[in-house]
């Protein structure tokens, strides 16, 4: 799984600032929009060699001024083009003006985007920079209809319009791309909430700025990318059971004992030392069937979990934990352990609802609903910005947040933020979460502190999701497994 992307993310706002440095420092704004128009005509040839006519809909910014200067290298190339305006090109200011003038001179027809335009070849989106948030406004909704109902391939400039360059939201429509290139910095925007279906295939141009300077702008979050990601140490060669963590999993009420099951495998196939389920007592024969390796207690009374906590070293609460008395009474003898813990599922909905104080050190892993929850919000207001949410939840409980979804990210109470931009649609199913869950915990049991064993987890869990994907529907969680012990043998090898 190749990946040629940067580990750093920023919002618009921080991509103007590294702009604005790159210009002090001495390289012309114009000059960085020839580069940047060099680099997607590059892509652009690249991706549809053949194609010999592109169509470029400019709006009023910058942005605008990409377009008319990849307009004027494709007619400089021979092909056929032109440029539909849905922006006055005699209101452009600045650097966007002086790339107009460079079109006119060069011969590109240039008209007003109209009921009666036709497009024709590969559509570039040049309407709306990083700078767009909100609604779509007329007439730039019109044209993204236009460009999104004609089913012929798009290039977007820098991001899809319509799309949020912080938070990736999409409200109501943007352009679909096929392709998008993005300059300077990768914007946070490109990978999380919506923009994984509005996006296409990725391409990053630095633009060729001063890595120095570069190194100089704060970011908003790290990919999560194979050299960058924690690592387990590698294992002596008289390493025994007791050195890689005890796990507990907590779970599994009646109906629901497949989720506890899957969290204690993926503890076990993920390299804990020992691995115990604390459970209802009818999931004892299913568990010892099924995972002979898993040490399955039956728990049906609150005062046997004291002396299961104290013997492991790490808690994995929740999967399939339910909301019933039975519930309640586990998640507050384990709410009271000195443990590190993993808390998924039912465990983060009863403690939405305040039946239960969070222990110190812990990981929470909700999707956007227990998230809203959590919150006290919508779904749709986590989902709106994503990163916000994680973050609020990391400062609100003082724990490592995992936001899982499309763009899964990873927060620490101290503000730091991870984004994971692997994974497959395929993935969509029951039980993924209690494999991530107990992966974790494994991973805490081996050694990694909060935050570290949430982004290698979320990582290994996410790409091994990817790789199984490509074979479609029907991927369930324990396949998984085999898979993610292979990554992170990988990843870590377990000997030198």
């Amino acid at each position: 799984m190749h990946d040629d992307l940067p580990p750093p993310l920023y919002t618009a706002a921080q991509v103007r600032e590294l702009d604005a440095r790159l210009i002090a420092a001495g390289t012309p704004g114009f000059e960085l929009m020839q580069r940047a128009a060099h680099a997607a005509w590059r892509a652009l040839r690249r991706r549809w060699p053949d194609a010999g006519a592109i169509s470029v809909l400019a709006g009023a910014g910058n942005n605008a001024g990409d377009g008319y200067l990849i307009a004027a290298l494709a007619h400089k190339s021979g092909w056929a083009v032109q440029v539909l305006t849905v922006s006055e090109p005699g209101q452009l200011t600045g650097d966007a003006a002086q790339a107009f003038a460079e079109a006119q001179a060069a011969g590109v027809s240039i008209s007003a985007l109209g009921d009666a335009s036709e497009l024709r070849g590969v559509l570039v989106d040049a309407l709306l920079g990083t700078g767009f948030h909100g609604a779509l406004r007329a007439p730039y909704a019109a044209a993204i209809e236009r460009i999104n109902a004609t089913g012929l391939p798009v290039l977007a400039v820098d991001i899809p319009s319509g799309l949020h360059a912080d938070t990736g939201q999409v409200e109501g429509s943007a352009v679909c791309a096929d392709l998008t290139v993005s300059f300077i910095g990768l914007k946070l925007g490109l990978f999380t909430g919506d923009a994984p279906d509005w996006v296409g295939e990725l391409v990053f141009d630095d633009l060729q700025a001063d890595p120095q300077l570069v190194a100089q702008q704060p970011y908003a979050a790290l990919r999560l990318a194979g050299a960058a990601l924690p690592q387990l140490a590698p294992r002596s060669r008289t390493a025994h059971k007791g050195l890689f963590g005890h796990v507990l999993v907590i779970g599994g009420d009646r109906g629901f004992g497949g989720a506890a099951l899957l969290a204690a495998q993926s503890a076990l196939r993920s390299g804990a030392g020992l691995v115990s389920l604390a459970t209802r007592g009818e999931h004892v024969g299913a568990s010892l069937a099924r995972c002979p390796e898993v040490m399955c207690t039956a728990t049906d009374s609150t005062y046997q979990l004291p002396t299961l906590c104290d013997q492991a070293d790490v808690l994995v609460v929740g999967p399939g934990l339910g909301q019933q008395a039975w519930a309640r009474s586990l998640l507050s003898a384990a709410a009271a352990s000195p443990r590190p813990q993993v808390w998924d599922a039912d465990a983060l909905n009863l403690l939405a609802m305040g039946a239960v104080k969070l222990p110190v050190d812990s990981v929470l892993t909700p999707h956007p609903g227990e998230a809203a929850r959590l919150l006290g919000c919508s779904n749709a207001a986590v989902q709106a910005d994503r990163p916000a949410a994680a973050r609020a939840l990391a400062e609100r409980y003082q724990a490592v947040v995992v936001l899982k979804g499309a763009g899964s990210l990873v927060a620490a109470p101290d503000g730091r933020l991870l984004l994971c931009d692997r994974g497959h649609p395929a993935m969509a199913g029951a039980g993924l979460g209690d494999v991530l869950a107990g992966l974790i915990g494994a991973l805490r049991g081996q050694g990694l502190a909060a935050f570290e064993a949430a982004a290698l987890g979320v990582w290994l869990h996410a790409s091994a999701g990817q790789q199984l994907g490509a074979g479609g529907r029907g991927l369930v969680a324990s396949d998984l497994l085999p898979t993610i012990r292979q990554l992170l043998e990988d990843q870590c090898p377990c000997q030198r």
